[in-house]
């Protein structure tokens, strides 16, 4: 790394004046009392003396300065090898130690915070192949048992053989299921995923997904409801096919979420002549204000064991927030535990009144 030296004279010049001032005096001094010189010959004396000692005092300490400074400050720039790539490259060495500190002091601030979003990113990497790793091995464990009985003589007996093979479709299923989310929030994150926009009818969106959940409701006891006060229509812009997969995410983590005998309720609130918000409210368990904005991480999970009896790919909540933000709109959450949790997010109107 070639590195140019900015040259700094104000501590030489300083140094040099006061050294030349006290030296000129006291040359005056020896002058008038032991040269016995006149008062005129001895203010010659001193100014010319003081113009010496000042040029020479400035010539010594500029070079010991350079000298001095340059090759310790020349060191730290070799030793650390990380400046290389930082803002110091291609700029000149000076020899002002507070600007020096200055730089230093911003390089290490700098690095430092580099250096911890580095951890905090290592720290996610290995809790996101953990994660990963537990829920691709619980299907593949659970197709691998069932194949291997079925290898080992079970599959002589008609009813287990096929007993054994649907359970080990649905183990399949569930991979598929996980390997396709995750191929569908890498496009998102990546931008690679096309929005198909086209205007349809919210209300009526929302009702399939509620009359398509009915049945997983009803195991809990949950009831599902929409709260329309808008009118039979009302017609959104966005991509129809991704616009109901978050609703349908939604419900479900309500649903999975929910206490028995419960309610989810899906309501539709106009916020401007543009704007409408969608929210999804339940009466479940809620969850702590600690883990709220943990929520939309990738298989995040608050009840680390009850949620993963529950299925899924614990990507439900993050291809949400993905598909919202791809539509740039907003999502939010509300959460008091024990008492239940609501998600909202806005939508763009395709007319700015609902239609009756």
């Amino acid at each position: 790394m070639k590195i140019s030296f900015k040259k700094n004279y104000r501590f030489a010049s300083k140094s040099a004046l006061l050294i030349s001032i006290s030296t000129s005096l006291f040359g005056m001094i020896l002058a008038k009392y032991m040269l016995k010189l006149e008062q005129h010959d001895v203010l010659t004396f001193g100014f010319i003396f003081f113009l010496f000692t000042l040029f020479f005092s400035f010539l010594v300490l500029q070079y010991r300065v350079e000298r001095f400074i340059y090759s310790r400050i020349k060191k730290i720039y070799d030793d650390v090898a990380l400046l290389e790539s930082s803002s110091f490259i291609n700029q000149p060495i000076t020899t002002d130690m507070e600007t020096l500190s200055r730089k230093v002091k911003k390089f290490a601030t700098d690095k430092k915070l580099e250096i911890e979003m580095l951890q905090v990113r290592e720290e996610y990497r290995r809790e996101f192949l953990g994660n990963v790793s537990h829920e691709l091995k619980t299907p593949l464990f659970t197709v691998q048992g069932y194949i291997d009985t079925l290898l080992e003589g079970a599959m002589e007996d008609k009813n287990i053989r096929k007993k054994y093979l649907k359970r080990a479709e649905k183990g399949v299923e569930r991979l598929i299921y996980i390997v396709e989310d995750l191929d569908m929030i890498t496009k998102l994150e990546s931008g690679d995923l096309h929005l198909e926009i086209s205007e349809f009818d919210l209300v009526e969106l929302i009702q399939n997904v509620l009359d398509l959940l009915e049945m997983k409701a009803d195991k809990k006891k949950i009831k599902l409801e929409l709260e329309n006060s808008f009118g039979k229509q009302f017609i959104v812009k966005g991509d129809k096919d991704k616009l109901q997969q978050v609703v349908e995410n939604l419900v479900v983590n309500s649903i999975k979420y929910g206490k028995e005998g419960g309610l989810t309720e899906v309501s539709i609130v106009n916020l401007t002549k543009k704007k409408l918000l969608v929210r999804i409210t339940d009466n479940g368990e809620g969850v702590e204000q600690q883990y709220l904005p943990r929520l939309f991480e990738r298989f995040f999970r608050v009840d680390k064991s009850g949620s993963r009896s529950e299925g899924g790919s614990g990507l439900g909540l993050a291809i949400v927030k993905h598909i919202v933000e791809a539509h740039k709109q907003k999502i939010y959450v509300e959460s008091e535990f024990g008492v239940g949790s609501e998600f909202s997010f806005t939508l763009d109107k395709a007319v700015n009144i609902a239609k009756d």
